[in-house]
């Protein structure tokens, strides 16, 4: 796509943007039980068992930061969007490849100042 049109470019991505942004939203509200605090009670829950736990709210508190992390990315590219600088590279100001932008439509840089 050698035509950057800001208007074309946010009838195309913008949907698939808000798309992945509720899909994060919708991932995050299903795995708050596993990051909520691992309580000791040894009555009911074996050391093992609590170690378990332990180790699944870390997983989920990482996965959960990862999804923190690319929600404030697709965030800013409708920002972007909105300020018509969506589809062109924040270091050098080049139009970003439409393959490029296809593959991660947050990406900010052009292939060559990602490099």
């Amino acid at each position: 796509m050698s035509d950057h049109d800001p208007e074309t470019l946010r009838h195309e991505f913008e949907p698939r943007i808000r798309t992945e942004l509720d899909e994060l939203k919708s991932l995050r509200d299903a795995a708050q039980s596993d990051r909520k605090p691992v309580e000791l009670d040894q009555q009911s829950v074996g050391r093992v068992s609590r170690i378990d736990s332990l180790q699944v709210q870390a997983m989920s508190n990482a996965a959960e930061a990862r999804r923190q992390q690319r929600a404030r990315a697709l965030e800013a590219a409708l920002e972007r969007m909105a300020q018509k600088e969506f589809g062109y590279c924040t270091d050098c100001g080049e139009p970003i490849a439409y393959g490029r932008l296809r593959t991660d439509p947050a990406v900010i840089r052009c292939i060559n100042c990602a490099s």
